[in-house]
């Protein structure tokens, strides 16, 4: 049997399902990658909040997906809305890479040594207001764009910071000399950052369950956690929130974060439970946010 895997065409896609398609390889199953052009590459210069969101990434794959012109689909899990179309699951969430943003600049220091009124570009509403909400003297601008071209726009005086996924970075080996490390407690890193989301027809058992095999016990609880509270507290990329699960011993802990564009109103909060019910942890810290009142500060539409 071999698995047709759908992805995006970016460079970061193909190696996050390449890496899919080997561990596979080891399990005895043959796997093809299938890249694909979303709506969202085709939009690369459009903020993606004004472009229709985070689906703009996936809609077409999950749409190959569902008339079974693939078999699997693999995501970066930040890019996956909080619902999935009806007939698809997500089957596995290998092991996750480093979840922690980085602030990548041109010479030493990190976000406290950058000077009054530096330039920092992002076109992540989260990061920006993360940003703003750390140092309000900052100017964040847009840039959207593969990780290479960041890069060498940043080298090229575009700007003086990005910042980056460490997972991206890891995944693609790049190592730039001044990356500096943001710490998931302060900067909150986006739901699911740093994993990956194999994606499945629910009624196909042979790909369901090769999938299975790459699933990691240790991830899936953050992720389920994590996607719970964007879907309770009715979350997307319009939004300036995120939400970070890790499990510490026997427990998951998670923190959570809503703040106004401008990064002025910062709502933040934290819950632990047991890893067996993540969907409850996540809907808990949403709850408890929206009790705060963080639908008065953000573009939210909690489930009823």
């Amino acid at each position: 049997m071999t698995l047709r895997i759908g992805t995006r065409a970016s460079p970061l896609a193909l190696a996050q399902a390449g890496w899919v398609a080997d561990a596979l390889r080891t399990t005895g199953v043959e796997a093809e990658l299938v890249p694909m052009r979303t709506e969202g590459d085709r939009l690369e210069e459009v903020r993606l909040g004004q472009a229709g969101g985070k689906g703009l990434f996936v809609r077409e794959i999950e749409e190959a997906l569902l008339a079974g012109g693939i078999d699997l689909a693999v995501h970066s899990l930040k890019d996956l809305p909080a619902e999935l179309p009806a007939g698809l699951q997500l089957a596995a969430f290998p092991r996750r890479e480093d979840p922690r943003d980085l602030l990548v600049t041109r010479g030493a220091g990190g976000l406290a040594d950058l000077p009054p009124g530096a330039r920092v570009a992002t076109s992540s509403l989260r990061r920006r207001a993360l940003l703003l909400a750390a140092r309000a003297d900052l100017t964040v601008l847009p840039m959207r764009g593969n990780v290479d071209t960041r890069l060498r726009r940043l080298d090229g005086g575009d700007c003086d910071a990005i910042v980056l996924a460490a997972a991206g970075l890891a995944r693609l080996g790049r190592t730039p000399p001044h990356a500096w490390p943001l710490e998931p407690e302060e900067f909150v890193p986006a739901v699911g950052q740093g994993i990956l989301g194999v994606e499945a027809r629910a009624g196909d058992g042979a790909a369901l369950a090769a999938a299975a095999a790459l699933d990691d016990p240790d991830t899936r609880p953050c992720a389920v956690a994590e996607r719970a509270f964007l879907r309770h507290l009715g979350g997307s990329c319009a939004t300036p929130m995120a939400g970070h699960a890790m499990l510490e011993y026997a427990s998951l802990r998670m923190t959570g974060v809503v703040l106004s564009e401008d990064g002025r109103a910062c709502l933040r909060d934290g819950v632990t439970g047991a890893p067996e019910d993540a969907e409850e942890v996540g809907r808990w810290l949403a709850e408890s946010l929206l009790a705060q009142g963080a639908a008065k500060i953000a573009a939210l539409n909690p489930v009823q």
